[in-house]
């Protein structure tokens, strides 16, 4: 028997069930039809090598048994004697990790009940997951399932916006529809989340005697293929549905728009922004990132949540700010914990942007995104004096001479600012609606 077969059936076997030792020795019995000596240890080998691994990859089994000393000195010793008794032909079926089994999420255990969960054609399906990355090689914009629009930071990095296509955002949406809003979120969190707002973001650090603020940088690009996929394998998906989601998940950018940048004399930022952007990953546009991202990032926030409890202080998570605060015990030790969250951020694949970490005690203003957190929740002075001159502005002189950013619906965007300051402060919101209320709309 060729090994590559024997590897992959073996492979099969293992990945069947729950990585406990009794579970994957009886596997393997039942597959070689024997109860050879060596396969207890093999299967307490196994399940050691994955004792992190809620649901290791087929490869990375496959690549444990090629390289298993007691594997190949039985292949050795025994090479007429281990055969295949069964074999797995049964499908492949829902196994979701222990947590994941309360979720009651779709059931869909091959491709082709993804395609048709979809209403896509098998050949549609592999093209919109991409997974071997092609449409970033095509010149042709028309073929890509994304719209791009490069962003400039004020460090003079760039920030990419990927726009999704109809057709692969209404896919997205059954997704993020039928599956991710199905999976509870840390109670830290308050990103993307319904009954949540940056209101409830800074809530617990009003009044508090000095406020930690810091920013993961390139949130979204940090979430590789491999990490979503891996969290549609705990969810319980086969492994081939789980990459297909994954792929549908995720995008690779094509080379040739950083090339450009380059052609324009922004070599070291274009070539930064290439390398961060060409390998497959979450696409800040698409519906299901948001998701997908405090979804993976759940460890983070159960670690950072203890560390937090421990030094007695509050600690709540928007996106890709995090907020600590607490009173006068914490701030004495401030600096020393500040430390300690870049550790374990970085232990959990996150790059924090140092430039934006600040320390805020009561004696300057205290602020978290856009909102003023000293006494109470506010809006910045001068982020208020601006927005009621521009409805200032817009009653005596027209609406159409301020709108210098050119936005589409302008109405709508002053309208969701004057929400905003309404959400942190009702008497400054009811002031400057006013105002809203008295703009000519007309042409």
């Amino acid at each position: 028997m060729k090994t590559s077969v024997l590897l992959d059936v073996l492979a099969s076997s293992l990945l069947a069930g729950e990585a406990n030792v009794e579970e994957a020795h009886a596997r393997l019995v039942h597959t070689l039809g024997r109860n050879f000596r060596w396969l207890r240890p093999l299967a307490a080998r196994y399940v050691k090598a994955f004792a992190q691994r809620i649901r290791p990859h087929r490869r990375e089994v496959i690549a444990f048994l090629r390289s298993d000393i007691g594997l190949k000195d039985a292949r050795e010793r025994y090479p007429h004697e281990i055969e295949i008794e069964h074999w797995l032909t049964e499908p492949q079926i829902m196994q979701p990790a222990a947590p994941a089994a309360s979720w009651n999420l779709p059931t869909i255990e091959s491709a082709g009940a993804l395609s048709e969960w979809l209403a896509v054609s098998p050949s549609q399906l592999l093209w919109f997951a991409d997974l071997k990355g092609l449409t970033a090689k095509l010149n042709s914009p028309r073929l890509r399932h994304y719209h791009y629009r490069v962003l400039r930071k004020p460090s003079g990095d760039f920030r990419l916006i990927e726009i999704p296509k109809p057709r692969i955002k209404d896919i997205q949406r059954q997704i993020l529809f039928h599956i991710l809003n199905k999976v509870p979120s840390h109670t830290s969190v308050h990103g993307f989340l319904r009954d949540r707002s940056i209101r409830t973001f800074v809530a617990p650090h009003v009044g508090r005697r000095v406020v930690l603020r810091m920013d993961l940088q390139d949130f979204f690009p940090t979430f590789g293929a491999a990490r979503i996929a891996t969290f549609f394998r705990i969810a319980g998906y086969p492994e081939s549905v789980a990459d297909l989601l994954a792929g549908l998940c995720t995008t690779t950018t094509p080379r040739s728009l950083w090339s450009n940048l380059a052609k324009q004399g922004d070599y070291t930022a274009a070539y930064a922004a290439r390398d961060l952007y060409s390998r497959p990953h979450l696409p800040q546009g698409a519906p299901t990132s948001p998701a997908l991202a405090n979804i993976c990032t759940y460890r983070t926030d159960c670690r950072l949540t203890g560390l937090t409890k421990s030094a007695g202080a509050h600690f709540t998570r928007y996106a890709d700010d995090l907020a600590f605060s607490g009173d006068r015990d914490f701030e004495k030790g401030v600096d020393r914990f500040s430390i300690h969250v870049a550790a374990i951020l970085m232990e959990e694949g996150f790059t924090v942007n140092h430039r934006k970490t600040r320390i805020m005690r009561q004696g300057v203003r205290q602020h978290l995104a856009g909102a003023v957190v000293n006494d109470k929740t506010n809006i910045p002075r001068p982020d208020f004096d601006v927005l009621k001159a521009t409805l200032t502005n817009c009653i005596r002189k027209g609406q159409q001479t301020q709108n210098r950013d050119a936005h589409l619906d302008f109405r709508a965007h002053l309208t969701g600012r004057v929400a905003f300051v309404e959400s942190l402060n009702a008497a400054k919101g009811r002031r400057l609606r006013s105002l809203l209320h008295q703009i000519s709309w007309q042409p």
